[in-house]
C-alpha cells in the first residue's frame, strides 16, 4: 500500500495539508464581517446575513438591506485581489492567480447586475476599519430610507 497522499480526482490541492487549510477558510461570518455587523446592529439597523439580493442570481452579499436595496460585501484581500495587500502565491501560482482573476471578474459582474436592478453596492476590504465601514453603510441606508419616505434628496 502506498502511504503517499494523492489528491481526489479533479482536486486542485497540491498536498493534504494545503487541502485542509483551504477547506478551513470561511466564506461567511469572517471576523471583519462580524465586527461590521455588530456595529450596525448597535445602531439599531437590521439586515440579512449572507443573503441573495436578487432571487435569480446565484451570488450572496455579506449584508443585505432588502427594503432599501443596499448590498454590502466585505472582501478578503487575498481572494478578491486587494491592490494593497494581494501577494501572488508561490505554490501553484497559475491556478491561484486565475482563481483570483475570476473572483474579481465575478465581483464586477455582480456589481453591474445589482446596479442595473436598482441596488446600491458597497464594497469594503477586510483591512478597512470596521467603524468607517459601518458609518458609510448606515449613512447609505438612512439616505435611501429618507428617499423612500420622500423626505430626502437624491
Amino acid at each position: 500500500m502506498n502511504d503517499e497522499w494523492t489528491p481526489p480526482a479533479g482536486s486542485w490541492a497540491s498536498s493534504a495539508a494545503r487541502r485542509r487549510n483551504m477547506q478551513a477558510i470561511r466564506s461567511r461570518d469572517t471576523k471583519p464581517e462580524q465586527r461590521v455587523r455588530r456595529l450596525l446592529h448597535a445602531q439599531g439597523l437590521r439586515y440579512r446575513v449572507a443573503a441573495k439580493p436578487l432571487a435569480g442570481l446565484r451570488r450572496t452579499a455579506d449584508i443585505v438591506f432588502r427594503p432599501v436595496k443596499v448590498a454590502v460585501f466585505i472582501d478578503g484581500c487575498y481572494w478578491h485581489g486587494c491592490p494593497e495587500h494581494y501577494v501572488p502565491p508561490k505554490t501553484n501560482p497559475g491556478y491561484w492567480s486565475e482563481k483570483v482573476a475570476r473572483n474579481i471578474a465575478r465581483d464586477r459582474n455582480t456589481d453591474q447586475l445589482l446596479k442595473e436592478a436598482g441596488w446600491k453596492v458597497l464594497r469594503f476590504w477586510e483591512h478597512e476599519p470596521s467603524e468607517d465601514c459601518a458609518v458609510r453603510i448606515a449613512a447609505e441606508v438612512e439616505k435611501r430610507r429618507a428617499r423612500a419616505r420622500g423626505t430626502g434628496t437624491t
